[in-house]
């Protein structure tokens, strides 16, 4: 189903395999597996935390772990029984995972199943009522108790209950069984829904006491400005005697009466001095509200809230608008969050697991998840609350045309959802739509968007200004310009790195108030804050990338992002992988990938791109320069800094270094100025003035911005590539060089591969597949005296292994369904445009070295890596929209020949190489020519010694 670099998927599919209700040898269970006893046996609960921190009650039992299930693909169990409860299933699920996802446990799928166990009610619960509640199910799930029905709820997102008090008692034993049809919906908000049909059960199902007077929803309302907090609450019931409502958070209290037959009522709640809820200290205050009614026990709810506050305002002494949190501008730097696990499905193995999420984002120095499409996971939401990131929350899209059924879905799912997770201070914005999905009528180029449906989507902005006038809303994330009314002015688009500069440029010089670019005809922008919300590689080149190094053209992007203040955000794609796009900043499981940055820039991280004083270095990331050139390499500020924390008087650190004909590192230059600055300080400064060396190489000008106390910043950097004829001078870091021979990598004597054997972009890179061998002449120097003294004889080369790909059998993955819904073969491999980037899953082989049919040494070979690192690999690229093996490179070889080879080499006239894949490992060989991979570098043959008097 998946497919990964290393062409197994056994570590990620074995995170849990807990198909019966007893754990079996073998089995991994995720963290927070709770054991429970059920007789004699112990069974396990995944996900054990209550579900929704920001509304619980204390007296609850969850309900996750092993229960009967049968599929139903005949439609048979209503007229069968089944609801009655006394079927034997034939299968048993582990809720909450859908019944598709691997997690479940089940075999095999359908649209219809049903779901059964037994309930337990405590005898502590005497007085109390008694609620079963679902977080959420797909699609249409109908609920019985001991054979009568309690009802049905239609949607698949947001959470629904059934009260149980007159059919229950403490102590009693119940059986509980749930149909649930995926397929009876007359339209279903699906989004990417094919990147794993959540079908069923998906988030914790619960049984919940509550007091005789309920309360049913709570909604706070910061007050920064006049230190309060208001509360509306909402009861389950009208009251049916006068009662009291009491707020409690800390020392903090207030409380009011509920008079007879109120369902609505309001509280404020002074909070002095309040402590603001911020990216750098999200700070909660944690409350109980108690609804004493005088016709039962009370009702108790802990929750939380922050005081914060979410607008816009100008960026100062610029004048662009910004997203403001708490009155500050925020540069909104944000990951597209797809929210998907390879094993769950929407559903995620442990707690734990959901906080690292979050974590991985802040690590990242990002400051925004933009949960895409779907309803977030409530503790998802709640860990962005608690760990400090923003989150913006798109509501689920249909596809197909917006018929009644699709509004009538749509309007209900974003209301539930916006009552649901209105608390949460971690939401500073609601997506209505995402790229006019769902919007449109008729198909193809013939697609419209209409001015009824226009106006449909702008009543539905009004209508969630007027439930949330606490956040900003967005009509549509769009792609196609067409923003009807919008809190902010945001855009798509994927290119290729490259490309970035101007369109950044362009979309700047568009975006001012009054003009109409980015909206749909008649309407025009405001003082919206000009935001990118989606960009990426990942749709940058034709047909999509597969699985490439997403870090070369993600540099190009963030670094025109950062020339433009005007920008007062971006939003990559994306979090990390899903089954059909690949360039995410981590893996489908979650694995590392490298972007090998601090090879280039020492000390430099994937992080320094979103620090929040950034310097821009050069107009490309990569040029052609002349040995001896001098160069002006432009430099920008870009510091989001509103407290100047560094101070006013800055150093910028410069290293000219890289790597010469032979491969070897080196170092030209080095220099250090200072300048002064100040918060939000943005220009261009002086150029650094700088030589090229004098011979061919591979050049990188790193930069790193410190304090005067040398106490780094941030890092980032350039590279240029060096070019001169064959006859420039290079020697080996020690001895004379007394001759070089090198041969083109593709003037091959003779190759033999299991797999075959082909050249990337003519003549830059070999590739050899599977076992087998490349054979290679290199000519005994002419220029070589017969009294010259031979001191060494070395053979240098660039290699790595190199798997077969899907790609490599001539298959494609094109016109297998729509991406966005999950199809295509799924096997990132297969793309054309493909190379998997470095990570966690290593290829290593090893490689034989022969000179004139004497074996010169056995060489491991860690990997087939794509990463920055391959600058050459980059630079060679024809800029047409396709990836030619963006980003690959070798490990550098420096063989000793042996002196039977050299006496050999002598007499003959030529050093006869051959590599070959050593041990029959079948991990295929890739050779790099100097214009391809890391090292500039031809396969080489360098003699080294004293020339002859």
């Amino acid at each position: 189903m998946f497919s990964f670099r290393s062409g197994t998927l056994l570590s990620l599919l074995c995170l849990w395999a807990c198909a019966n209700p007893q754990p079996q040898a073998g089995v991994t269970l995720p963290k927070r597996a709770t054991p429970l006893q059920q007789g004699s046996a112990s069974i396990f609960m995944p996900l054990p935390e209550h579900p929704r921190p920001v509304f619980q009650r204390a007296h609850w039992v969850n309900l996750n772990g092993p229960w009967a299930f049968a599929l139903d693909p005949e439609n048979i169990g209503e007229r069968q029984g089944w609801s009655r409860g006394k079927t034997e299933f034939d299968q048993k699920i582990v809720v909450p995972y859908s019944w598709a996802a691997p997690l479940s446990g089940v075999k095999g799928n359908a649209d219809v199943a049903w779901y059964q166990r037994e309930i337990d009610i405590p005898l502590e619960w005497a007085g109390e009522r008694v609620f079963f509640v679902v977080g959420a199910s797909d699609w249409r799930t109908t609920v019985w108790l001991d054979g009568q029905q309690l009802g049905s709820h239609e949607g698949g997102y947001t959470p629904f209950e059934f009260e149980l008090t007159s059919q229950v008692k403490p102590g009693g034993r119940y059986a509980l069984v749930l149909r649930v049809d995926d397929a009876a919906r007359p339209h279903k908000l699906e989004g990417k829904q094919g990147y794993g049909q959540a079908r069923g059960m998906w988030q914790t199902p619960y049984l919940e006491a509550r007091g005789g007077l309920a309360i049913g929803r709570l909604a706070f309302t910061p007050d920064v400005q006049n230190q309060r907090v208001a509360l509306k609450a909402h009861l389950l019931d009208a009251a049916r005697v006068s009662a009291e409502i009491s707020l409690t958070c800390g020392s903090l209290k207030t409380s009011a009466v509920v008079d007879k037959g109120v369902r609505e009522l309001s509280l404020s709640l002074p909070i002095p001095n309040p402590r603001l809820w911020s990216l750098e200290d999200p700070h909660l205050y944690e409350c109980e509200v108690v609804l004493a009614g005088h016709d039962g026990k009370p009702d108790r709810v802990s929750t939380y809230f922050g005081m914060r506050t979410v607008g816009v305002v100008d960026l100062p002494g610029h004048g662009h608008p910004y997203v403001a949190l708490n009155g500050r501008p925020v540069y909104l730097q944000m990951a597209l969050d797809q929210a998907f696990h390879p094993t769950g499905f929407y559903t995620f193995p442990s707690d734990e697991f959901v906080r690292e999420e979050v974590l991985r984002a802040r690590r990242l120095g990002l400051n925004t998840l933009r949960v895409h499409v779907k309803v977030p996971l409530p503790r998802k939401l709640y860990w962005a609350d608690r760990l400090g990131v923003l989150v913006m929350a798109d509501v689920p899209n249909g596809w197909g045309e917006p018929d009644a059924a699709l509004q009538k879905e749509h309007g209900h799912t974003w209301q539930q959802m916006l009552q649901r997770d209105f608390n949460h201070p971690s939401i500073f914005a609601w997506v209505l739509f995402n790229e006019t999905w769902g919007l449109t009528h008729g198909t193809g180029n013939a697609k419209t968007y209409t001015p009824q449906t226009q106006a449909w989507v702008q009543s539905v902005y009004q209508k969630a200004k007027q439930l949330d006038p606490t956040r900003l809303i967005e009509d549509n994330s769009p792609n196609l310009g067409d923003h009807v009314a919008t809190d902010i002015n945001s855009w798509h688009n994927y290119l290729a790195g490259s490309a970035w500069n101007a369109h950044v440029a362009d979309v700047v010089k568009q975006s001012f108030p009054g003009s109409n670019w980015n909206f749909v005809q008649g309407k025009q922008q405001g003082r919206q804050p000009l935001v990118n919300s989606e960009f990426g590689n990942v749709w940058g080149y034709d047909g999509n990338t597969g699985d490439v190094d997403f870090s070369w053209d993600y540099h190009e992007a963030i670094n025109a992002f950062r020339r433009h203040p005007k920008v007062a955000g971006w939003l990559y794609t994306e979090h990390h992988d899903v089954i059909n796009e690949w360039n995410g900043y981590f893996r489908f499981d979650r694995s590392e990938k490298y972007p090998g940055l601090s090879d280039l820039a020492p000390g430099m991280a994937l992080s320094d791109f979103h620090s929040p004083m950034f310097v821009v270095v050069g107009e490309k990331l990569c040029e052609t320069r002349k040995p001896n050139e001098r160069v002006n390499v432009p430099v920008w500020t870009s510091f989001y800094d509103a407290n100047a924390a560094w101070g006013k008087q800055l150093r910028l650190r410069t290293r000219l270094h890289g790597w010469d004909a032979l491969g070897q590192p080196k170092q030209w230059d080095e220099q250090v100025r200072s300048f002064k600055t100040g918060p939000w300080h943005f220009e261009a400064l002086a150029p650094l003035a700088v030589r090229m060396p004098s011979e061919p190489a591979v050049v990188v000008l790193s930069v790193r911005l410190e304090t005067e106390a040398g106490v780094a910043i941030s890092h980032n950097f350039t590279t240029f590539v060096v070019k001169a004829d064959a006859s420039a001078k290079a020697r080996l870091a020690s001895g004379q060089t007394l001759a070089i021979s090198r041969v083109s990598v593709a003037a091959v004597q003779q190759a033999q591969f299991s797999g075959g054997h082909s050249f990337v972009l003519q003549d830059k890179k070999l590739n050899g597949l599977g076992n087998g061998f490349v054979k290679y002449n290199l000519a005994w120097p002419s220029a070589l005296k017969p009294n010259d003294k031979i001191d060494s004889a070395v053979f240098l080369a660039e290699v790595s292994t190199r798997p077969q790909l899907g790609k490599d059998s001539g298959q494609t993955d094109a016109n297998l369904g729509s991406y966005m819904r999950g199809a295509g073969a799924h096997d990132p491999s297969l793309n054309s445009n493909s190379y998997p980037m470095t990570d966690t899953h290593l290829n290593p082989g090893a490689v034989n070295v022969w000179v004139n049919d004497v074996l010169a040494g056995r060489y491991d070979l860690p990997d087939d890596p794509a990463d920055h690192r391959g600058i050459l690999s980059w630079h060679a690229q024809a800029g047409n929209k396709r990836l030619a093996e963006a980003g690959t490179y070798g490990y550098r070889l420096q063989v000793p020949i042996p002196p039977q080879a050299l006496d050999k080499a002598r007499s003959q006239g030529a050093f006869e190489v051959r590599l070959e894949v050593a041990d029959g490992l079948g991990t295929g060989l890739a050779v790099y020519g100097a214009e391809f991979g890391r090292y500039p570098l031809d396969p080489t043959v360098v003699l080294t010694g004293a020339t002859a008097r």
